[in-house]
């Protein structure tokens, strides 16, 4: 880790991950403690997975509900996405906004995401490999997630790829009047 960068949504960074390149290949740092802390930011990996997706899947918008909601390091290993955060916190001044960023094998970023924001992103190769660290384990029971198409992105798709899972989620407008953020 070797920068961050605030986004629009307080909490939301962007991580720009040391690496170094040579004849032996790439060597890539994606987790500090030290670092995240001394940036104000606490987190702990209790739970490491990754997903690997063809080209046009979107994976989405997904979060853990209260009392086991956790915050995400996410980043791709192979391939590249575009990556979207979605605010779910009533009470925050950007609830209800998003952002998006490229992350991909080649610009090495990590985006942070705190509790109470959704996360989804669309594969823009075949066999992308997106990593997710967070800082909880995951609870079926707690498993919650918005319909994709339904708060305002672009997806810039005509046949997204999505789980049966991920097409069954309800609208933000639907979510916002259980919202337990």
């Amino acid at each position: 880790m070797k920068t961050i960068i605030p986004t629009s949504i307080e909490g939301v960074y962007i991580i720009e991950n040391f690496n170094a390149f040579d004849d032996r290949g790439l060597f890539v740092k994606t987790f500090n403690t030290d670092f995240l802390n001394q940036k104000g930011i606490d987190f702990q990996i209790n739970e490491s997975y990754y997903s690997i997706s063809n080209k046009n899947v979107i994976r989405g918008m997904h979060f853990q509900l209260p009392p086991d909601d956790h915050q995400k390091l996410v980043y791709v290993i192979s391939g590249s996405v575009i990556d979207v955060v979605l605010d779910l916190r009533k009470e925050s001044k950007t609830y209800k906004q998003y952002i998006s960023i490229e992350l991909s094998d080649k610009n090495h970023k990590s985006v942070y995401i705190p509790k109470g924001l959704a996360h989804g992103f669309k594969s823009l190769e075949n066999n992308t490999i997106m990593m997710y660290n967070v800082g909880t384990t995951y609870n079926p029971t707690s498993d919650a997630g918005i319909h994709y198409n339904s708060f305002g992105f672009n997806w810039d798709l005509e046949k997204p790829i999505l789980s049966t899972r991920d097409l069954s989620f309800p609208t933000l407008d639907d979510f916002s009047t259980i919202n337990p953020f």
